[in-house]
């Protein structure tokens, strides 16, 4: 018997993620990843069904610090969800397909809409840690891709208005709502940097100046896979840090998780106004 092709191989976890997930009876029409200090987002999924991300084939194995690796299915508001509790990022690899399969998986399943979420530093003191940006616009430094090698013209998939500007709009006037301190979000540029080492200040000048207002190793990757599945994004950076050299403060993945969860309760807030406004 001829060993299945890597294609057919990926094609064929995809499947089965997606049936998995619909076996339960549950139809997500939105999915929400959760990066680095979004975790207690799960716990506001209401009627909530976990699924390991080893149980669905399609899903990475996980080596980072604040990503638990399971599917949660519930409601948020109206909506049928699947929270994603954590990513495979580029820097562990070196390649830019590792969350692929997942998003096609979700895809598969009949989610029609992506909110991703992330922790990044700050380029702009108009955006101190602790603050929210929804993300307009990315640029990507590591010049870097998923679809390397995809078949087909479909691969030349547009990025114009990747982060829908309908979606933004609504997510501003979901917060703007809250009150009591939780009514501020920024919107800018988030730069896709590979890691997994921080940058240098000089890096971080040059960033500047080419236009953007936040930078993370994520996000960049799966927003690129979502758009070339028809899906629309939506995505929100939680600002941990000021970028290097921008303050005296010492980078770490521990300071960042640890800055993470200072700013999580309002930035989680934020987020379920969000998903529970949306029209998908």
């Amino acid at each position: 018997m001829t060993a299945p092709s890597d294609a057919q191989a990926a094609k064929q976890a995809i499947e089965t993620s997606a049936a998995r997930l619909l076996a339960t009876g549950r139809r997500p029409s939105i999915a929400v990843l959760l990066g680095s200090g979004w975790g207690p987002f799960a716990d506001a999924v209401q009627d909530p069904l976990a699924i390991p991300y080893d149980e669905l084939p399609a899903f990475p194995v996980l080596r980072v610090g604040g990503h638990s690796g399971r599917v949660v299915l519930g409601r948020i508001g109206a909506h049928e969800v699947a929270v994603l509790a954590g990513r495979k990022h580029a820097y562990e690899t070196g390649s830019a397909d590792g969350m692929k399969s997942t998003v096609r998986a979700l895809a598969h399943a009949g989610v029609q809409v992506l909110v991703q979420t992330n922790a990044a530093g700050s380029l702009t003191h108009a955006l101190p840690p602790g603050s929210t940006m929804l993300i307009s616009d990315h640029i990507n430094l590591a010049q870097q891709s998923p679809l390397f090698g995809e078949p087909g013209d479909d691969r030349f998939v547009s990025m114009v208005d990747a982060y829908d500007p309908a979606l933004r709009e609504a997510a501003r006037a979901a917060v703007a709502g809250l009150g009591e301190g939780r009514d501020t979000i920024g919107e800018g540029v988030y730069a896709w940097f590979m890691g997994p080492q921080f940058e240098t200040p000089a890096e971080i000048r040059m960033f500047q100046l080419l236009g953007a207002q936040a930078v993370g190793m994520s996000t960049v990757p799966e927003t690129i896979v979502a758009r070339h599945a028809g899906m629309r994004v939506l995505a929100v950076s939680l600002l941990t840090n000021m970028a290097a050299g921008l303050s005296a403060e010492k980078l770490s993945h521990a300071h960042t998780l640890a800055s993470a969860a200072a700013a999580s309760q309002r930035a989680v807030a934020q987020l379920t106004a969000v998903v529970r406004g949306m029209v998908p």
